[in-house]
């Protein structure tokens, strides 16, 4: 799964490792603790890990070498990998090294009442009794018949949220994303599961790149509304890093209402916006789009209440798909655990022609740049969601068209562009065009040849935001709700 410029193939990738629905009944298996594939027990504590990546830092990089016994196509892998076979642990199952999907062995350690023992024979762990080498795991529903949570390749991770459907994905973080020279793509090496029932799993993760290590905690929580993580992360770095981020974001986006489409579906994308809570309480949605070059926004953020990639069009209608369900798959929402300080949210879009790629990148970045020798904390919480992730919303963008500019019915001014953005929430409702709202844009007076808001007929709660924008300005405006007693939206 590297790659440079962060263009993953999903049609693999996706399809491997998050694949459902194929028979995933856990088979009955004997006792862990009897079990002769793992080597006796050692004591483990996250002291343990931050120890062990301190130290691996200040050695040289060693590329983890490739699986002798690596599946060679999809089909094999997913034969491997689904299906009857023996556990690791209680709700753990395991992905076999593929190429092309991720080819790099992983040590799995299974850990209880701070003890861990090793994984050191696969033996039943597949599909068949080949001894294959594992590249990840996925986590079980405790009916047996789906996965909720699955880590595999690079330090990528990913849940099935709120709806069970897989979509954009997590890392531990993003180095050198979106500058001149080739993106690095460190991995986890090295993983201690503790399960705590088939709704909760701790896990620990050994964290190692040409630049950094890093120890990390994941204490993830299937629960009604979603799955949260509380991530603790810890880096090392061996050298200097131009650029950091911290809860790399990964997504695809590749049309929807407002762009041409480009198959017979009206829309297709896992994340159709960026959202951005400021410190200030200001929170601001970006639209995503297919840029014709790769391009960078930055978000000054300051003590970062919060970021996300979110999927807000969830009507079926809208996407009509059947297989890939579009409209089911999870937001996903970032939210410090501890003030990050000063620092920008950064969103990489390059272009895609296929559903395929992943071509939508966000992350925080430190305006203080890390320094080699020192420890480097942090610690957020991840929520997978079909909801809007703050409860504390006055109103949000809930869709946008785009179309030429002018009154409806009279020749379109050729050399404007309107936008229109429907924005629905609780502070709307009731109010009407003599409450005072208004609609405001950061885009110069010159540009804007008309602006309106006002209620949306047949709507609850729903008002319309109409601008026609001259063409010498860039695509995508963003724009904040002003009403007399809320000036945020």
């Amino acid at each position: 799964m590297e790659s440079r410029h962060h263009v993953v193939s999903r049609r693999l990738a996706t399809q491997a490792m998050f694949f459902t629905g194929m028979g995933l009944c856990i088979a009955p298996g004997i006792a862990l603790a009897q079990s002769e594939a793992f080597d006796p027990a050692r004591p483990f504590t996250w002291q343990t890990l931050l120890r062990n990546a301190r130290e691996l830092s200040t050695q040289p990089f060693t590329a983890p070498a490739v699986a002798v016994q690596a599946a060679t196509e999809f089909d094999a892998f997913g034969a491997l990998a689904y299906g009857k076979a023996k556990r690791f642990g209680k709700s753990i199952r395991l992905f076999p090294a593929a190429r092309n999907i991720a080819e790099k062995p992983v040590e799995l350690h299974h850990l209880a009442n701070g003890m861990a023992r090793k994984l050191i024979d696969q033996t039943g762990m597949f599909v068949g009794e080949e001894n294959r080498q594992p590249a990840g795991f996925r986590v079980m529903r405790d009916t047996g018949d789906a996965d909720w949570l699955a880590f595999l390749g690079a330090s990528y991770f990913r849940t099935s949220g709120q709806e069970n459907q897989y979509g954009l994905s997590a890392r531990a973080v993003a180095i050198d994303t979106a500058l001149a020279d080739e993106e690095e793509f460190p991995a986890f090496t090295a993983f201690w599961i503790e399960e705590h029932g088939p709704d909760h799993v701790q896990i620990y993760a050994l964290l190692d790149g040409p630049s950094l290590t890093g120890a990390c905690s994941f204490d993830c929580r299937l629960t009604d509304d979603g799955v949260e993580q509380d991530a603790q992360i810890s880096l090392f770095l061996r050298r200097s890093v131009e650029r950091l981020g911290i809860a790399p974001l990964t997504s695809m986006f590749w049309y929807d209402q407002k762009g041409p489409k480009a198959d017979w579906r009206p829309e297709v994308h896992d994340s159709d916006g960026l959202v951005v809570h400021f410190g200030s309480g200001e929170r601001i949605w970006r639209p995503l789009v297919v840029p014709t070059s790769a391009r960078t926004t930055s978000f000054k953020a300051d003590n970062l209440r919060g970021f996300g990639l979110l999927q807000r069009d969830r009507h079926f209608e809208d996407y009509q798909d059947d297989g890939a369900f579009y409209n089911r798959r999870p937001s996903l929402w970032v939210k410090p655990l501890s003030d990050w300080g000063k620092g920008q949210v950064i969103l990489y879009e390059m272009p895609t022609e296929s559903e395929t790629q992943d071509n939508v990148v966000a992350f925080w970045v430190a305006d203080e740049a890390p320094k080699p020798g020192k420890q480097h904390d942090v610690a957020y919480r991840l929520h997978w969601t079909s909801e809007e992730p703050d409860a504390d919303v006055q109103a949000r963008c809930v869709d946008s068209f785009e179309g030429p500019a002018g009154r409806p019915g009279a020749p379109g001014d050729k050399n404007a562009r309107k936008y229109i953005f429907d924005f629905q929430g609780p502070t709307l409702l009731g109010k009407t065009r003599q409450s005072g709202i208004t609609a405001i844009t950061d885009l110069p007076s010159e540009a804007v040849s008309a602006l309106a808001a006002y209620p949306v007929v047949g709507k609850v709660a729903t008002w319309r935001v109409m601008l026609d924008l001259r063409q010498t300005v860039a695509r995508n405006p963003e724009f904040r709700f002003i009403w007399p007693t809320e000036p945020r939206y």
